[in-house]
């Protein structure tokens, strides 16, 4: 065993440096420092290597010096001042070797009187929102440190292995995190790790060079900055981020689409094949003073015809940051758009996929509540990114702004309806928040606070990677023969679409026609027809599936008017039918409240035909992908007791029936049966205060009260009642559905997926009540019946 010695030093309380002679031994990766009890760390792959006189290569520590810090250093409590951070920020210190600074609530409590508990204080406040959790037990919390590497290039296979560790930050080691803390960290969509870093100015320093470290950033966006990220994009990422997966090759835009000339400041048709920018941002209520309307359409075609003065601060400084980043032609709805000219809105909003894919890039002004409200940093004044940073024994120490995905959460643009899909279509996007300006693409993300452009190779990591907003862009184009994966893309989709508001209800469909068209186009349904392969925002191709969406717990039970002026209703059976958020669940969603998956399952399909009644009042039969049975066993799947209707549906019969056949109307032949509900208590995590319950299926074969399925409905159905239920396809099934002792063992598909259903108003049509699963076996011990439902 080979031993040397070299000389550590520590900063004192007193700002003076005292040296200790520690033993280092070869083989090992830790050594203490004796007297003080402080680890010291040494990691072989990373450390730079010298030759020594017996040919073996050795780590070398840092040979930093400490300098007496400035007189603006902040002081330091007994416990930090102990710490060397040149040292740690240099060689690193592994988390199963973090340094104890104590508890958490000391911490808070020195926060005013030590530079460096101040900053680990801010972290936790901010990241935990302490200030609103004041009830919060944190008395047995306690504190360590660690550092680590936050970043490293992708290094190709034919290049010769380099350093990985380009830069180290500080990370806030908390043993045990309150479980409220953590959900709502998780619903703020904020950074679980809790780190401070150093800037770049003195990354040299602790001998490192600025990648990755932190960036100061002013009250005025750096508009060079700005110009350096989009060039590195359009230059270096290639068709990643240049071309758009799910644009046909003749896709074009129309002749009728219109851009703001910033350079004549006019209204102007779009030249053939012009470079634009595109603009996402909040109306926030209406806007007839500003907007684009048949009366002034001829005086803004004209030089100098867009009058200044009746347009809104965002408008005003995004034509400004336009011209600064040397663009020309800028669309913006309200002004491209003759907003009082139904049909132009109609043609403009048909193509919104191609005008935000189309875009050079588009700016996102996520920093206000309206159009009134400022670009943050454009104008001197307009924001204050209020940065921490504070010197500690001569290194500036930040804490690092907000994740870009939080604060894009954490602004009023993201509860909007419109600017969801404006967010998944773009390729390259600007968002300007009141936190800071950040950069997302195909390829990377960047923001002011971290130095995370490339460097001679791209990023394989780096703080702010997998921290964005994404986007649909971001898919890739699925492979021919397998075009069913898109179902999963549509689900996550509408949840989170459904989550936002909308000023005008009836634009339910309208707002998210762009990412409808750019899925129909994308993977081919219905021959990439957007019209024919999607009803009423629902995707006609994968119908069975698309039924059993189920309403979040707090969803209102308010039906949507389409906005026709008539008062129509969209159809029960579309999400888009109701106000408020929906969601796709498996199963396990009616047991537990809080563990429905994403991924509803069909293995069967139960429905032989479905039809759609078109606006012209014909009954229109749509093509809808079949499953077949699905079972472990011959024996299973012979099992099923279930009946599958048969029979062909004739219109003329309909209408003799039940008077002129009414647009919209989803027309099928299937079984229906009526059962007893009443609400159950035993649901997992369940909301007593909640718009919406899961009730129990109950029939009285073969003994009174037995459960065979589960329902969500409204929290205001009445229990008991007796609800008439219908059979749209077979599901999945999970424990605790039905009574398993009484009625047998559960298998695959054993369960039914049924919607409960009511009689609409003065009609003979049925509307949704709800979806929900019976146990198959229970369907023929009720008295049930074959029938043709008109679902409106």
């Amino acid at each position: 065993m080979v031993i040397n010695t070299f000389t550590y030093y520590t900063s004192t309380q007193e700002s003076t440096a005292s040296a200790v002679q520690v033993p280092f031994t070869q083989g090992t990766s830790s050594v203490t420092l004796l007297g003080l009890g402080l680890p010291m760390f040494c990691s072989h792959k990373r450390r730079r290597k010298i030759r020594m006189k017996d040919s073996i290569s050795y780590p070398v520590p840092s040979n930093h010096t400490p300098e007496l810090p400035p007189e603006n250093d902040a002081p330091l409590c007994s416990t930090c001042s102990s710490l060397d951070l040149h040292v740690i920020l240099h060689d690193g210190v592994p988390k199963e070797h973090a340094i104890p600074i104590g508890h958490l609530t000391d911490i808070l409590n020195k926060s005013n009187q030590c530079g460096l508990c101040n900053l680990v204080a801010i972290v936790i406040r901010r990241a935990w929102n302490l200030d609103k959790l004041p009830d919060i037990d944190i008395s047995d919390i306690t504190c360590a440190l660690y550092a680590i590497e936050c970043g490293y290039p992708n290094i190709p296979d034919y290049i010769s292995p380099v350093l990985r560790d380009i830069c180290h930050r500080l990370h806030i080691q908390t043993f045990d995190r309150p479980r409220d803390v953590t959900a709502a960290m998780v619903a703020a969509q904020s950074n679980l790790l809790l780190d401070i870093q150093l800037l770049g100015e003195d990354a040299s320093r602790v001998g490192r060079t600025k990648e990755l470290h932190g960036r100061r950033v002013g009250q005025d966006v750096d508009i060079a900055l700005l110009k350096r990220w989009i060039h590195i994009c359009e230059h270096e990422h290639g068709e990643l981020c240049e071309t758009v997966w799910w644009r046909g090759t003749g896709d074009v835009l129309p002749k009728t689409m219109r851009v703001v000339d910033v350079t004549r400041m006019a209204v102007v048709r779009a030249p053939p094949s012009c470079r634009f920018v595109a603009l996402s941002y909040l109306w926030g209520g209406t806007g007839e003073e500003y907007w684009t309307t048949r009366a002034n359409i001829k005086q803004r075609r004209a030089q100098g015809g867009l009058d200044v003065s009746v347009l809104p601060s965002t408008i005003l400084d995004t034509i400004q940051l336009v011209r600064q980043l040397g663009e020309r032609y800028l669309w913006i709805d309200a002004l491209c758009i003759v907003q009082d000219d139904l049909k132009d809105k109609a043609v403009q909003i048909g193509v919104m996929e191609l005008i935000y894919g189309t875009s050079a890039f588009t700016i996102f002004a996520a920093g206000g509540t309206s159009a009134h409200d400022p670009l943050p940093g454009i104008r001197p004044g307009t924001r204050d990114p209020k940065q921490q940073i504070t010197i500690i024994q001569g290194l500036h120490l930040a804490v690092p702004l907000i994740l870009p995905r939080e604060a894009i959460a954490s602004s009023a643009w993201d509860t909007r309806g419109w600017t969801y899909q404006e967010l998944m279509l773009s390729r390259r996007r600007i968002f300007l928040t009141a936190h800071h300006v950040h950069f997302e693409c195909g390829e990377d993300i960047w923001s002011e606070d971290v130095i995370a452009e490339r460097i001679n190779l791209p990023w394989a990591s780096h703080p702010l990677k997998y921290g964005g907003a994404g986007g649909f862009t971001s898919v890739r184009a699925p492979p021919e023969w397998n075009n069913s994966t898109y179902m999963g893309h549509y689900m996550s989709i509408i949840g989170k679409y459904t989550q936002r508001r909308l000023t005008m209800e009836s634009d339910i469909v309208n707002a998210v026609t762009a990412l409808i068209n750019a899925m129909a186009k994308g993977f081919k349904l219905a021959g990439g027809n957007p019209g024919q392969a999607f009803r009423f925002g629902m995707p006609i191709v994968d119908l069975e599936l698309a039924l059993v969406w189920q309403p979040t717990s707090n969803t209102s039970y308010v039906r949507r008017a389409t906005g026709d002026g008539n008062m129509t209703l969209w159809p029960s059976w579309s999400w888009a039918a109701w106000r408020g958020a929906v969601q796709y669940s498996e199963v396990s969603l009616f047991v537990d409240a809080q563990n429905g998956g994403v991924s509803p399952w069909i293995t069967q399909s139960l429905v032989e035909q479905w039809h759609v009644v078109d606006d012209d009042g014909r009954l229109v039969p749509q093509d809808v992908r079949r499953t077949g049975r699905m079972a472990r066993s011959v024996e299973e799947a012979n099992s099923s007791p279930y009946v599958i209707p048969e029979g062909d549906i004739d219109a003329q019969t309909l209408i003799i029936e039940n008077g002129p056949l009414q647009p919209g109307t989803l027309v099928f032949r299937t079984r229906s049966a009526r059962f007893n509900v009443t609400k159950a208590d035993d649901v997992v995590g369940a909301d007593p205060k909640a718009n919406y319950a899961t009730y129990s299926i109950l029939s009285d074969v073969p003994r009174p009260s037995t459960l065979v399925g589960r329902v969500i409905l409204p929290r205001s159905t009445n229990s008991p009642t007796l609800c008439e239920f219908i059979v749209l396809s077979r599901a999945d099934e999970t424990k605790g559905l039905y009574d398993e002792d009484t009625l047998g063992k559960r298998y695959l598909g054993c369960m039914l997926y049924v919607m409960a259903v009511q009689k609409m108003q003065d009609e003979k049509r049925m509307e949704r009540v709800g979806v929900g699963v019976i146990f198959e076996h229970a369907w023929p011990n009720s008295t049930g019946e074959q029938k043709v439902v008109l679902l409106g």
